[in-house]
């Protein structure tokens, strides 16, 4: 009968469309026709199904590999078709352990050798999955069988594709079977396991759902739920934590004092650095009275001069644009200052400005008018200007046409008035105004001093006087006097100046 080959291992051909399976038989059913294998094999290659089931129609070899029992060698001849239930299938009983089979009435039709099955071993419970490849089933079967398919999400998903590519009149019944006991759980079913009744077939809606949900509400609630119980699990929505820069300490410094600098007199105007520390001008006297305290403890006019050159040239050559236009790449753009001195103090500090930059590759035009005697300080000044590719005049009319990138303005004195009633003064300052070019005025008089030359900037000296506006954005730059200095002289003197030496000034 056909529950004496349950248990069989067999191969089964069904030609080149399902290709070849092997498996154990797990049922026989005569009334159906069919025959279904437990854990099969596909062309050599396990399935993912635990069982298939084959129709008659669809076989066209099948070959008894091992039959079950130990020494029992059962003769193909023994075997009828009818006991299996399924006529019209030729069967060739493979090797057994006592000897070969042989051939019944249906030849073969496929030369593949059969896969070698592996023994029994421990195996782990399979997920339900087919690909179109692996089994084709048509819709009669699948309307059939709906009800053990709906079991299986993947199953529902491949219905409609397994229905319309379809070409093969008959199917693979693919059945799902647990472990036994229910030892053991697939992860597959513990996730998709759960039956539905349908599928939805159009996408689901985020933003529409999204919008039943009313957030200022729900942030309402908990306010009001935190306020009524006295706890506060959060800041408040317009509360907003510090936050610290990575130069800013988190624990609070002492208060910050931003008048360090105290004059023993009321000044008239105060200026403030960008960091909001306070600065106050200082009238003409003091100032004098602090430059010759400064030169009595050894910083000499020599010194000051230089210091004084030095921070007017590293202004002077930020203005000009500084990397971007002194560099190798820019040789043919070289910029040209030039340089209004007059026979005095500020213009040898002119001329100090001038020879360092000169050293910096910039084109220097010295304006000096000439005098029968000249200060010593000027005199040495020149000899060192000398020595650099600088150009120095004593008229006007050698001072260039067209406007120069920066004129350095450095003929007023607080003192010799009368030098403005020279007509190379007025000259220079006619030329000054009609060049039209930017304008550095380098310790420039008190605002009570009327100027020919209105600056864009102004370079002041430690301490700045009460400027005009016509004195334009002033600077302070650092000329090396020490602290106890400032001290002798009645002022209380904290540096200003932090890591430069010539720092911005604002008016409060």
């Amino acid at each position: 009968m056909a529950s004496d080959w349950l248990g069989s291992i067999v191969s089964i051909n069904c030609g080149d469309s399902l290709g070849v399976y092997q498996g154990r038989v797990s049922a026989v059913d005569q009334v159906s026709q069919t025959i279904s294998l437990t854990r099969p094999f596909h062309n050599g290659v396990k399935c993912l199904v635990p069982e298939v089931t084959f129709r008659a129609g669809d076989i066209t070899e099948l070959k008894i590999l091992q039959i079950p029992g130990h020494g029992d060698n059962k003769q193909c001849g023994d075997l009828q078709q009818t006991d299996l239930g399924i006529p019209g299938v030729g069967c060739q009983v493979g090797p057994s352990q006592n000897g070969t089979g042989k051939l019944l009435k249906k030849p073969l039709l496929s030369s593949s050798a059969p896969q070698n099955i592996p023994r029994r071993t421990d195996m782990k419970n399979q997920d339900v999955a087919i690909s179109p490849q692996q089994h084709q089933c048509s819709k009669s079967y699948m309307d059939r069988h709906m009800e053990s398919l709906n079991q299986s999400k993947g199953f529902r998903r491949r219905h409609n594709s397994w229905s319309s590519s379809s070409r093969h009149p008959n199917q693979v019944t693919p059945k799902k079977s647990g472990l036994k006991n229910g030892q053991m759980k697939s992860k597959d079913d513990e996730c998709f396991g759960d039956e539905t009744e349908e599928i939805p077939d159009t996408d689901f809606d985020f933003e529409g759902n999204l919008a039943l949900f009313d957030k200022a509400a729900v942030f309402e609630e908990i306010d009001t739920y935190e306020r009524k119980s006295g706890t506060r699990s959060r800041g408040t929505p317009n509360e907003r934590p510090a936050r610290y820069r990575h130069d800013e300490n988190i624990l609070e410094p002492e208060p910050i004092v931003y008048r360090r600098i105290v004059v023993p007199h009321t000044t008239s105007k105060e200026f403030c650095t960008d960091s909001g520390l306070v600065v106050p001008s200082v009238s003409y006297e003091l100032h004098k009275k602090l430059l010759s305290t400064a030169e009595k403890h050894g910083l000499t006019l020599e010194r000051r001069l230089e210091m004084t050159g030095v921070c007017a040239s590293q202004m002077a050559l930020s203005l000009l644009g500084g990397p971007n236009r002194l560099n190798p790449k820019n040789v043919h753009q070289r910029p040209t200052v030039a340089l209004l001195c007059g026979p005095n103090v500020k213009g040898a500090q002119g001329i100090s400005c001038g020879r360092h930059l000169s050293n910096h590759d910039v084109h220097i035009i010295l304006f000096l008018p000439n005098f029968v005697k000249m200060l010593e300080s000027i005199t040495n000044e020149l000899n060192l200007f000398s020595k650099t590719p600088g150009q120095q005049v004593s008229s006007v009319k050698d001072l260039p046409d067209t406007p120069v990138d920066l004129v350095i303005n450095c003929l007023d004195c607080h003192e010799n008035a009368y030098l403005r009633d020279q007509p190379w003064y007025k000259a220079a300052v006619d030329w000054a105004n009609q060049n039209r070019a930017p304008v550095l005025s380098i310790d420039p008089p008190m605002s009570e001093m009327e100027q020919g030359i209105d600056a864009k900037w102004s370079l002041a000296l430690g301490l700045p006087l009460p400027l005009g506006e016509s004195a334009g954005r002033v600077y302070l730059c650092d000329i090396g006097i020490p602290q106890k200095v400032f001290q002798e002289v009645g002022i209380n003197y904290h540096s200003p100046f932090g890591c430069k030496f010539v720092i911005p000034l604002h008016s409060t």
